[in-house]
């Protein structure tokens, strides 16, 4: 499964980045939180730390 981030629903509060114990997510140029799917390696935390449920697996 690979994790994504629903940019319309992101409020970059910043939860998902402090949780994940792999480092995958960071801020791209356009200032949105963007999950790198070579890094990451399916744990979920993101999902489950998420207060809007922004972060979603496709």
């Amino acid at each position: 499964m690979a994790y994504r981030i629903i940019v319309e629903k992101c409020t970059r509060c910043g939860k998902c980045l402090e949780e994940c114990p792999m480092e995958a997510i960071s801020v791209d140029a356009a200032d949105r939180y963007v999950i790198d799917p070579d890094v990451c390696t399916d744990c979920g935390s993101c999902a489950d730390i998420c207060p809007e449920g922004a972060v979603t697996g496709a």
